[in-house]
C-alpha cells in the first residue's frame, strides 16, 4: 500500500482559477508600479472587476481604470502609459 496520497485527477477549478488570478494580480502590480491594483468585491463577497487607481501622474491619465479581466486591465494600463507620455510631451 503506498504511503503517499494519490494526486487528484481533476483539480478543483476554483483553486486553479484563484491561483491564476493571484499570479495575474502579482504580475500587474510588478509591471505597473504607478498604479494601485486590486480586485473589487461584489455585493455577495465574490471577487469582481480588476481595478487600478493612479498614484503616479507619469504612469497614466485617468485616476481609475476598471476592467473585467486582467488581460483587459493590462491593455488599458499600457494605453494609459502611452496617453501619459503623449500628454507629457504636449505640455513641454
Amino acid at each position: 500500500m503506498p504511503t503517499e496520497w494519490p494526486q487528484k485527477a481533476n483539480p478543483n477549478p476554483h483553486e486553479t482559477d484563484a491561483r491564476a488570478a493571484d499570479e495575474a494580480l502579482t504580475e500587474l502590480r510588478r509591471d505597473f508600479t504607478g498604479h494601485r491594483i486590486w480586485r473589487a468585491v461584489k455585493w455577495d463577497g465574490r471577487l469582481g472587476d480588476w481595478v487600478a487607481s493612479l498614484h503616479d501622474p507619469h504612469a497614466g491619465v485617468d485616476p481609475t481604470v476598471i476592467r473585467s479581466s486582467p488581460a483587459a486591465l493590462r491593455e488599458a494600463l499600457v494605453n494609459e502609459a502611452a496617453r501619459a507620455e503623449v500628454r507629457r510631451v504636449e505640455t513641454w
